[in-house]
């Protein structure tokens, strides 16, 4: 049969039943001969095994749910120095826990996990613009002239996975938006580090297999042995090998992935605890309960993402209608960490690209604050009920602790097990890593 069609006819012919090649594409191929997702030794003893990063895409109002204000309260409606008018929050906090920490009525649920929470309360970024902001906390660096790595990316590269059977690194509804596949890409390193797009339903584009299991073996063994004689051939790019492990991959993933997504198969009650239901108002919901099981099954880096916090104006109901969605889930998947013994070794992040003015922007909205807000971290070897940093009394700068996002990378990175220094990739004759050439590790917030 070989001898009656070319190579590029076989491959032709057989990929319209292969749903998984276009995965495998974007899985990507690797520079090295060795499997570059195996995993590796840490530079020093781990604080985390994985991270789970709720990211509240655009910037979620600290002032109105965990940074209480009093003379910002007090001074509602005053002028501030430079003319604009302060705006004190409508919602109603109370302290709670053993450590008193003050949360907002928005969030009941997550105020009940305060004595769990590491608050890192003074950090800052560079730009206030939500495409370059965003890209930033994910990629470390907003400049338009290089993309960059991805954290995920940078954490797969430097640790490998667990689990040879799944992606290492999945993100779970990421926004279009706001700089797309850039936040969960590779950049100049091989694509199979990158992340794997999920939808919240538990979709993964171009899994779903169109022919039997026994087929696609036998194809994939014939487009393998392909890859096989082109890598032997002297001079072949190394990246054939990678496209090799990635089509294995792909194929083993048939068999667990959709199984770990499919969340009916949670107990009743579980689905219950997370609020669990259909359409939009879900969604956050399904995200968190996907995460806890991708973590559990060794799933190296998990985002889940809820957009809509971007309120110049709406900010009294539309923060309501936000915070219903992700405050029952979020608290949901810290009880089950806990419940299974995984948040001792997760890594829960919290938070936003920036946060909000403590000035009224119109008649009902905040303008964005890049020089003091904060984020919150749970589990994974960071102190609990702790609080890092501070803001000034109207929440507007970071007046003490404050952190750079290359900080909070480099501290990221170090609950993981890396130095942020010794983590690079050579491309272009430069060295590169997460950092750049700055972050600073907050050794004060670990355990």
């Amino acid at each position: 049969m070989m001898n009656r069609i070319t190579r590029r006819q076989a491959l032709k012919t057989t990929a319209a039943g292969f749903g998984y090649l276009a995965l495998a594409g974007m899985l990507g191929a690797q520079q090295r001969r060795e499997n570059p997702l195996v995993p590796r030794e840490p530079h020093y003893p781990v604080k985390a095994k994985r991270i789970i990063f709720c990211f509240m895409e655009g910037a979620m109002s600290q002032l109105d749910t965990f940074e209480y204000k009093p003379l910002l309260q007090r001074h509602d409606n005053r002028v501030a120095p430079g003319g604009a008018i302060l705006t004190a929050s409508k919602f109603r906090f109370a302290r709670h826990g053993q450590t008193g920490t003050w949360v907002s009525n928005l969030m009941p649920n997550l105020a009940r996990h305060v004595d769990k929470f590491c608050f890192i309360r003074g950090l800052h970024t560079d730009t206030p613009a939500h495409p370059q902001a965003v890209i930033q906390l994910h990629t470390g660096t907003a400049l338009a002239q290089l993309t960059r790595p991805s954290l995920g990316a940078w954490l797969l590269y430097g640790l490998g996975t667990e689990n040879q059977d799944l992606p290492g690194y999945i993100t779970i509804n990421p926004s279009p938006n706001f700089g797309g596949v850039t936040n969960y890409g590779t950049a100049f390193m091989p694509a199979h580090f990158q992340g794997t797009r999920v939808s919240d339903t538990g979709v993964i584009p171009n899994l779903t297999p169109t022919t039997p299991s026994s087929l696609q073996r036998r194809q994939l063994e014939l487009i393998q042995e392909m890859n096989r004689d082109l890598a032997r051939t002297p001079g072949a790019p190394e990246a054939v090998e990678g496209v090799i492990q990635s089509y294995e991959l792909a194929f083993r993933m048939q068999d667990r992935v959709p199984e770990l997504l499919d969340i009916t198969r949670e107990p009743q009650s579980v689905r219950d605890r997370y609020g669990i239901q259909d359409g939009p108002q879900g969604s956050f919901a399904r995200q968190c309960l996907m995460a806890r099981r991708l973590s559990e099954a060794g799933v190296r880096f998990v985002e889940i993402t809820q957009s809509g916090w971007d309120h110049h104006n709406n900010l009294h109901q539309g923060l309501i209608s936000q915070s219903r969605m992700v405050d029952q889930p979020t608290a949901a998947l810290l009880t089950d960490l806990e419940q299974r013994g995984l948040l001792d070794d997760t890594l829960v992040l919290f938070g936003s690209e920036f946060g909000r003015m403590p000035t009224a922007q119109g008649p009902d909205g905040r303008d964005h604050n890049i020089t003091g807000y904060p984020m919150w971290l749970a589990g994974g070897g960071v102190k609990a009920g702790y609080s890092y940093g501070e803001t000034d009394e109207y929440g507007l700068n970071g007046i003490d602790g404050r952190m750079h996002t290359t900080d909070l990378h480099a501290t990221l990175l170090a609950l993981m097990g890396l130095d942020h220094e010794q983590l690079t990739y050579r491309y272009a004759g430069r060295d590169f890593r997460l950092t750049d050439v700055a972050g600073h590790v907050v050794n004060e917030i670990f355990e």
